[in-house]
């Protein structure tokens, strides 16, 4: 453990000893002298926001969680790059700048996924395409097409992961007639029968990409096999609540454990 103070930006390490739990202002200028002077002494930052990240690493300092975790946070694009150049498993997938309307047709056949590449969340931005019309909407909508293949699943797998430990794992099960697994679309959640091969393949996923606090999403096709959909750094904390999890206390007990 880094010898030294250790300060963090977020509410969630309240409870953690010895972390000061510091505001994230957006103009350094604006913190008082000694919140200064603790900020640039601290060993290790927790949470170090997307606005301060860079400056702690330039700085030498030890972060949590890792650079990797914030620069793939909410970057569909960035994050299909990763997994493609890693040679990690994922539904196929490819990106379009532009009107590329007749590539897109020839590379993809109805049905397919249309996403939202970045900025989107809880299944909004998520289109089933199922003729032009559909397509047409879709790319009115975007100036960066990201096109998916269709994967005719009713569940995937919500993996979360803390230094690449498993926390909690669950079954998002789609409603009837939603293609969407998420939460905010009506989903419903199962905690039983998860594959423990489905375990081991979202640690070496992170690991590989150094995601070190993240929900996966994972899927399973018996073609391909176990695949990664997407990885989600602002993940949702319903699934903890139904098991009894406090995130603060998770972070707290990781903190004393001395494993983060």
């Amino acid at each position: 453990m880094p010898d030294g103070p250790r300060i963090t930006f977020s509410h969630r390490f309240k409870e953690c000893p010895d972390i000061t739990v510091l505001p994230a202002r957006p103009n350094f200028s604006d913190y008082p002298p000694q919140e200064r002077e603790l900020i640039r002494s601290a060993a290790k930052v927790y949470y170090p926001t997307h606005l301060y990240v860079d400056l702690f690493i330039t700085m030498g300092k030890a972060i949590f969680p890792s650079r990797e975790t914030y620069v793939y946070s909410g970057d569909k694009i960035k994050q299909t790059a990763l997994f493609q150049f890693l040679g990690i498993a994922h539904p196929r997938t490819r990106i379009y700048f532009g009107k590329q309307k007749k590539r897109i047709r020839l590379d993809f056949t109805f049905p397919f996924i249309a996403k939202i590449p970045r900025g989107s969340s809880m299944g909004r931005g998520v289109f089933l395409i199922h003729n032009e019309e559909e397509l047409d909407r879709y790319l009115q909508k975007t100036a960066v097409a990201y096109i998916q293949e269709y994967l005719d699943l009713n569940r995937d797998l919500r993996v979360i992961l803390i230094n690449h430990q498993v926390i909690l794992s669950y079954w998002k099960i789609a409603p009837q007639g939603e293609f969407r697994n998420n939460l905010a679309q009506g989903a419903t959640l199962e905690f039983s029968e998860i594959p423990p091969e489905a375990l081991n393949f979202a640690q070496a996923v992170t690991r590989r990409c150094n995601f070190d606090d993240v929900g996966l999403d994972l899927c399973h096709t018996p073609q391909k096999g176990w695949m990664v959909l997407e990885a989600n750094m602002n993940y949702g904390l319903q699934g903890l609540t139904e098991k009894g999890f406090a995130i603060r206390q998770v972070l707290r007990d990781l903190v004393i454990q001395g494993k983060i």
